[in-house]
């Protein structure tokens, strides 16, 4: 009876524990960009954030929920990418409207410089249907974001329809979404390089991003997920770490002086 009852609460105990480790995979990408958001709200100003980071997420989730359809993968990793999405959204909608905001303040600014009038104050407008490739994601509207992440969807949804019988496809498709966010480290790793500093870049956020991808892997392996996830998981810990021995070797071999600032808490910024 007693090895009844602790077979019942080691079997209990093991079900917690896969929920919570679901939970953290479904919402943990999304924490490092909690403060991103609070400072940026704070600040007012968006200039440390690359929007191009949301791009790359936007992509790589959407063709992984694409993947999904041809070949289904556990169940906490679609509802992870559903969450990115609509955090990256979230950003995009965020920073469209303080950099609107800036660029308008800085035409103030140059107006008021020149003794012009407040009713002569104009800035360009750049729309998503213009396909202008020069303003390509610099949109002065989140309504031009969110027509541009719909077309895409549309596209790739309709190619994968017409070859989702072909494995080969999908699992091109499966390589492709985790290989795309998984280099997603790799503009901060150079833009490091090309400063021989990483002053301005938020170490807790590589922590930060270091134990998230890290824990995401060791899921990926434990839970048997598709190849593509594990190898592309490594390659992002490998990209991660990377960065920490820059700070490592920066901070104690000092190349050159920082010629421009960073904001502190830049994420994965290209």
């Amino acid at each position: 009876m007693e090895d009844e009852d602790m077979d019942q609460i080691i079997l209990v105990l093991n079900q917690l524990v896969l929920w919570v480790a679901a939970g953290a995979m479904v919402f943990g990408g999304v924490v490092p960009y909690i403060p991103q958001y609070r400072d940026i709200r704070r600040t007012q100003n968006a200039e440390g954030f690359s929007s191009y980071v949301c791009l790359v997420l936007l992509v790589a989730n959407i063709l992984r929920i694409l993947f999904w359809f041809g070949r289904h993968f556990e169940t906490p990793l679609l509802w992870q990418s559903i969450i990115m999405i609509l955090t990256m959204l979230i950003m995009l909608h965020l920073c469209t409207d303080i950099r609107v905001a800036s660029e308008l303040n800085t035409k103030r600014r140059a107006f008021a410089a020149t003794d012009s009038k407040d009713e002569e104050i104009k800035v360009p407008k750049k729309f998503f249907l213009d396909f202008d490739l020069k303003y390509f994601w610099l949109w002065s509207r989140f309504m031009d974001y969110l027509q541009c992440v719909l077309a895409f969807t549309a596209l790739a949804a309709y190619i994968t329809y017409l070859f989702l019988d072909s494995d080969v496809f999908v699992e091109t498709l499966g390589f492709l979404a985790v290989f795309t966010e998984a280099m997603l480290g790799t503009p901060q790793l150079y833009r490091n390089y090309q400063n021989k500093s990483t002053e301005g870049m938020s170490i807790k956020m590589v922590c930060m991003w270091t134990s998230g991808d890290t824990f995401k892997t060791g899921y990926f392996v434990l839970n048997q997920a598709p190849v593509q996830f594990s190898i592309c998981g490594l390659l992002q810990v490998f990209v991660d770490i990377a960065i920490l021995f820059q700070v490592y070797y920066y901070s104690h071999y000092p190349q050159k002086p920082v010629s421009h600032a960073v904001h502190t808490t830049s994420a994965k910024a290209l």
